[in-house]
């Protein structure tokens, strides 16, 4: 089930905020309707997979639970061995089977992915660690599943350490300035989905499929090739940000507080910079449960910094997807950062300016890699882009895409820098002002504006499902 769709705008959530507050006596029974209502929301897309997702949450229970009455470390240590070894072999199963399969010239096995599978079972596994280092107590399975299957962040994240949630299952505390938040946060959301995401996904779907064509007979002019891929760029961003937006939103409606997943990455001026502001939760998950345990940079031998940044960076590519460009482009953001460090770059750039531009150009470059079929369609594109393909510069295809999609290209360049919370933070701190005033009171008039906006373009049946739904 899709937040940007009609059954959940109408139906799913309205009906479970209704039964949510119907029990605000009673704290349990409120968790007991938001897991059943999280069941509901996985199986409507996932009727058989919602079983392995339960599965997931008993046996980690089980396993946590084993650790946390079990006195011996080594005892504790194979158990803990054996939760990660289940964990990754259900991953390995459903997502690369079939890839490895096919590297190896075997006729691979069709398994459809369970979405959403890469984001549960880190959290999953983020717990039993927990539990083992002693950082949270061993929960009862109930506990254990509202945590992984919570419906809000259960999709595509963010990707919640089970510390950060553990009292507010048990004590947060609601109200009609939370929920008013969450409602606003998930309205904005779904309108960078709807209104930004769905149109760049569609100038961005066609270019990168008209350069498959091209391979064949004609390659794509560079200027067309440009704006395919800046689309996707923006297309990505608006999507998955969108997710995260409506996720914390929904939190707030039920009392909880998520944390932040994206900073505005576009306005970074570095690579390491990006990934500090992108996808914060993966980049957190990452840096606690495998770059530190192996050492993290703090190690007197510089070679083993070098592994474990390779570590991470192979493994956040793999978790992205089985594929060669996943696998390529997580190297090459090793490859970056690791050159950002050893030399400094672009630290001893003078003019911002001039670090904003090289991390877009690596950004929107590693971008291609990420949305190509193949490593060969990849380099192709990255011909057509550079123009040394005989494609040629100009393309009045892709000036008729521009004047089309003109105010939501502009939108959607001016919003990814953080112009909306800068003047936000200016209003907060003039409160009396005329024009603070009229901002207050047009903001809920224009949320309900992009509200009805949004529903008719639903109704139309014009929107994608979230890039992120297949990790």
């Amino acid at each position: 089930m899709l937040f940007s769709s009609v059954v959940f705008l109408f139906v799913f959530f309205p009906v479970v905020l209704v039964l949510y507050y119907t029990f605000f006596f009673s704290r349990a029974c409120q968790n007991v309707i938001l897991l059943l209502a999280s069941l509901v929301f996985y199986a409507w897309g996932e009727p058989l997979y919602v079983l392995l997702m339960i599965a997931s949450i008993l046996v980690n229970s089980l396993l946590a639970g084993l650790i946390s009455i079990l006195s011996g470390k080594g005892s504790q240590k194979v158990i803990l061995f054996l939760a990660v070894v289940l964990n990754i072999a259900t991953l390995f199963v459903f997502k690369y089977l079939g890839f490895v399969m096919e590297t190896m010239g075997l006729t691979p096995v069709s398994l459809p992915l369970p979405i959403g599978i890469s984001f549960f079972t880190f959290q999953a596994m983020s717990y039993v660690v927990d539990v083992y280092r002693g950082t949270v107590k061993a929960e009862n399975p109930f506990y254990v599943g509202l945590y992984i299957a919570f419906f809000p962040q259960l999709i595509a994240g963010p990707i919640i350490q089970y510390n950060s949630i553990a009292e507010q299952i048990r004590h947060r505390k609601s109200s009609f300035d939370m929920f008013s938040m969450g409602i606003s946060r998930f309205t904005v959301g779904l309108g960078k989905k709807i209104l930004l995401s769905n149109c760049f996904a569609g100038i961005a779907d066609n270019v990168f499929q008209w350069s498959m064509i091209g391979t064949e007979r004609m390659a794509i002019p560079a200027m067309l090739a440009w704006l395919g891929s800046i689309a996707y760029s923006l297309q990505i961003y608006y999507d998955f940000s969108a997710y995260s937006d409506m996720a914390i939103g929904l939190g707030l409606c039920f009392g909880f507080k998520f944390p932040e997943n994206f900073n505005y990455p576009y306005i970074a001026t570095s690579i390491s910079d990006f990934w500090k502001r992108w996808h914060i939760s993966l980049t957190d998950w990452f840096r606690e449960y495998v770059y530190f345990p192996l050492g993290g940079s703090r190690v007197k031998n510089q070679d083993f910094m070098v592994r474990n940044m390779l570590v991470v960076w192979i493994l956040t590519g793999i978790w992205h997807g089985a594929n060669w460009t996943f696998i390529f482009w997580g190297l090459m953001y090793f490859v970056f950062q690791l050159a950002e460090r050893f030399f400094e770059y672009p630290a001893k750039m003078k003019h911002k300016f001039w670090k904003h531009f090289y991390a877009l150009m690596v950004v929107n470059a590693l971008w291609v890699v990420f949305r190509a079929e193949n490593l060969y369609q990849a380099g192709r594109f990255f011909m057509n882009m550079l123009g040394v393909n005989n494609n040629g510069f100009y393309s009045d295809l892709a000036v008729m895409l521009i004047r089309e999609n003109l105010v939501f290209i502009v939108l959607g360049i001016l919003f990814s820098m953080p112009i909306a919370r800068n003047m936000n933070e200016i209003l907060y701190q003039n409160p009396r002002s005329l024009i603070s005033r009229v901002c207050t009171l047009c903001y809920p008039i224009g949320l309900m504006a992009l509200l009805a906006v949004c529903v008719a373009y639903l109704a139309s049946g014009t929107y994608n499902p979230f890039i992120y739904f297949n990790f």
